[in-house]
């Protein structure tokens, strides 16, 4: 039994990684070092062997997976020899990307509609021509900035009918991927700030085609450590007083968040966390600057005051830096074994337990890291 993930800018860093390093750990070459469902608490859920992954997506870059591998050699973030050793797994997975959304704005005599239904047929042809038992779409594409609200979003029918009308940009290209997976009856995943499947319409889809969705943004680096270290102060009833934190981030992702429309649809992520945890809103802001010279790695730095017995004043600070690509690769391939065995056993619409792996998760307001590990290893069990 094969299973199909499509990724959503399947030519970019992270999915590049995602499949060599997939391609790496099936021949051996390399440990799951990152991969959350290798852990023996998901030995028993029924989770699809890595081996049976197909990869294919869709993508507005030209430039062929071996020569973003061997780009991403040459910045450090694939070891020298995988690239080439690698090769035929990755043409494999490039003869599988198709031509993406450029911006998800129909011409004048074009509808929205026909382009979602265009992106529909390269999914189920990928599907039924490989033979694939389901597919899990997975969005990996640049941010959006936040969209606007639009009265065609709070339903299906509206949603539908709207989609007709030629030249109107009713989904931003994101929710555009998430309707044309969902009713191709595939899982999806928002794997970004960007608003996908976050829609009251597209939940009404996902039920109505009987597949799970999940989401949204997921968390490796800042907010991954704020979610552990917010609930130690919240448990020792120390007053925090003030969070601030300064993100200097290169590569696609920096230029992309250096948009201030975009760059705000990732600080609301990235803010969600500590007020959900605390109880309350602290002083201080995320900042993010984007440093070219960074390439793929990034440094997120936080200073936090906060008071103890008597009001006395403390403070702490960290420094996090990290290879952007090689913590969410794993978490790409954790995601698509997970919502595949979710499809297989008959979940539909949101799932809040694999809120755990992101900043922002669906139908759910836990942010605190081991409740939601918690939460997700009680659900894995049970998709045994």
């Amino acid at each position: 039994m094969k299973i199909g993930v499509w990724l959503v800018g399947a030519r970019g860093s992270v999915a590049t990684t995602v499949v060599t390093g997939a391609a790496a750990l099936r021949a051996g070459l390399a440990a799951p070092v990152g991969c959350v469902t290798a852990g023996a608490d998901f030995a028993e859920a029924g989770l699809p062997p890595l081996d049976t992954l197909v990869f294919g997506g869709h993508d507005i870059s030209s430039t062929p997976l071996p020569k973003r591998a061997e780009e991403l050699s040459r910045a450090g973030v694939v070891p020298p020899p995988l690239a080439d050793l690698v090769r035929h797994e990755l043409e494999a997975a490039d003869a599988e990307i198709r031509p993406g959304l450029a911006s998800g704005v129909p011409r004048e005599d074009e509808t929205q509609a026909a382009l979602a239904q265009a992106l529909i047929r390269d999914i189920t042809d990928f599907r039924d021509r490989l033979g694939l038992a389901r597919v899990v779409v997975i969005h990996v594409a640049s941010t959006e900035p936040p969209v606007a609200p639009h009265p065609a979003h709070q339903s299906l029918e509206a949603l539908t009918a709207a989609l007709e009308t030629p030249g109107a940009a009713v989904l931003p290209p994101s929710s555009l991927y998430a309707y044309a997976a969902l009713s191709a009856g595939c899982s999806y995943i928002d794997f970004t700030p960007s608003t996908g499947a976050w829609l009251p319409a597209l939940d009404e889809l996902a039920n109505a085609r009987a597949v799970p969705y999940a989401g949204r943004d997921a968390k490796t680096g800042e907010t991954l450590l704020k979610t552990a270290l917010a609930p130690m102060f919240a448990a020792r009833a120390l007053a925090v007083r003030s969070w601030s934190g300064t993100n200097l981030l290169g590569g696609g992702d920096g230029a992309t968040l250096a948009d201030p429309a975009a760059g705000e649809s990732k600080k609301i992520s990235k803010e969600r966390a500590l007020p959900a945890i605390l109880g309350y809103a602290v002083e201080g802001q995320t900042h993010i600057d984007n440093v070219a010279h960074l390439g793929d790695w990034k440094t997120a730095w936080d200073h936090i005051t906060f008071e103890g017995f008597l009001g006395v004043r403390m403070s702490m600070q960290f420094t996090w830096q990290g290879c952007d690509s090689a913590l969410a690769a794993p978490l790409v391939l954790d995601l698509a074994r997970l919502l595949a065995r979710a499809h297989e056993r008959g979940h539909a619409g949101a799932v809040e337990e694999l809120g755990f792996f992101f900043k922002d998760p669906v139908a759910t307001d836990e942010h605190r890291l081991q409740v939601q590990y918690d939460l997700l290893r009680a659900w894995a069990g049970k998709l045994a």
